[in-house]
């Protein structure tokens, strides 16, 4: 595996959820910076050394909702 892709949501209590699309990897932050160590880190665990992906990349989605 190269990369690995992650949806990166704002969480309903605040702060924000991140969920890996390939693997069962999920985890959160208080904010963006702790959530992006929080994501190096679970990504080492995940993986061994030799399987551990290159690439980490972020998809941010923002779910609006607007009334007629």
């Amino acid at each position: 595996m190269n990369e690995i892709i992650f949806l990166i949501e704002e969480s309903l209590e605040g702060g924000y959820e991140a969920r890996a699309l390939e693997t069962s990897i999920h985890t959160e932050a208080e904010n963006l910076t702790e959530l992006k160590d929080s994501i190096r880190d679970a990504v080492k665990c995940h993986f061994d050394e030799e399987e551990r992906p290159h690439i980490i990349r972020l998809h941010f989605v923002k779910e609006e909702v607007i009334t007629l």
